[in-house]
């Protein structure tokens, strides 16, 4: 299992950078960013600042989305940043939830986001690709390399990830829905007539190393809030009780009031008061390695080729070494 950190593109960027170093250093392959232009810095300039200053790491946004960049200037972007330093770079994206909200969108139809996934890997691989029935093509690329992993939870994301997508980002680490979700894109990926096994599958979520759960459940509750808007658009689209999603993931936010984007991702969230502590310790992993290492082993069983660890809260650092020194060399090879 290969390991990752999702980071927020909090200024100074320099820390950013700091802290992606570090990372590889423990033995992270991964290092992520979010990506919302408003609320956070250009995670696009930084990464070739973490490019130039590792030397294995794979960068990228979990996640973009194909309307705050059109899709040939994202392909052209990460083509840019693989010429430049070897071909580094993964492509997550979805519909877009923050970077459109914010900017007073709605977030992407999945028509548009399995067009713009089509688009953005043949033109950053060097092929040819319609873009609005015009024909284009990078000319500059040669020998690129751009795996697309879409970000979903609902049914039909779900089934597009397997139809199209190199990778699955699942945003929550609860072994059950995992399973869930994992057959769902598998299924769909056989219906398509592809190996599923070439479907890679990343589970995203806090992770916080220590004995405190309580501590620890507070730094951790905002990911319970920031699924909780997926959670809520997709109980409008199905219902709470349709069978299309399963009710273990939408019956937690019936006290969900609103939500606030000036404190996204962030621990203290005042709007996150909502959620549970049996869904904080469903979404997350907490407490000691033993801990984390067990679940880890069942996320594994289940077919997940990486775990990326959300690294918003008061012991990045601490939890980042903990994984390098306890937990990581476990699932290497």
């Amino acid at each position: 299992m290969d390991f990752g950190v999702v980071l927020q593109t909090d200024p100074p960027a320099s820390d950013v950078v700091t802290t992606m170093r570090r990372a590889e250093r423990q033995g992270f392959r991964y290092g992520w960013t979010f990506d919302s232009s408003v609320l956070w810095q250009e995670p696009f300039v930084i990464y070739s600042r973490i490019l130039e200053h590792t030397e294995r790491l794979i960068v990228g946004p979990m996640v973009t989305n194909p309307s705050t960049r059109t899709p040939e200037v994202t392909a052209s972007t990460f083509a840019t940043l693989n010429d430049m330093y070897g071909n580094r770079t993964v492509c997550g994206i979805g519909r877009g939830d923050s970077a459109m909200r914010v900017a007073g969108r709605a977030p992407n139809t999945l028509a548009r986001l399995g067009e713009s996934i089509r688009i953005i890997r043949d033109l950053a691989e060097g092929r040819e690709a319609d873009v609005g029935g015009h024909t284009l093509r990078i000319p500059w690329v040669r020998d690129g390399r751009l795996p697309v992993w879409m970000a979903a939870y609902g049914p039909k994301a779900l089934k597009m990830t397997g139809e199209l997508a190199d990778g699955f980002i699942l945003q929550l680490a609860d072994p059950f829905l995992t399973e869930w979700m994992v057959k769902a894109v598998r299924d769909a990926a056989t219906a398509a007539g592809r190996d599923p096994s070439d479907v890679k599958i990343c589970v995203a979520a806090p992770a916080y190393v220590g004995d405190d759960l309580a501590h620890a459940r507070e730094q951790c509750r905002w990911f319970g809030g920031m699924v909780g808007n997926h959670v809520a658009d997709l109980v409008e689209r199905y219902g709470e009780h349709s069978g299309m999603v399963p009710e273990a993931l939408t019956s937690y936010i019936k006290e969900r009031a609103g939500y606030d984007y000036a404190h996204h991702g962030r621990s203290g969230n005042p709007d996150t008061a909502f959620v549970p502590d049996e869904i904080v310790d469903r979404f997350c992993l907490l407490g000691p390695p033993a801990a984390q290492l067990e679940k880890l082993h069942r996320l594994r069983e289940l077919g997940v080729d990486q775990f990326a660890l959300y690294a918003m809260h008061d012991a990045r650092d601490a939890t980042i070494d903990a994984y390098g020194e306890r937990i990581i060399a476990e699932f290497a090879g």
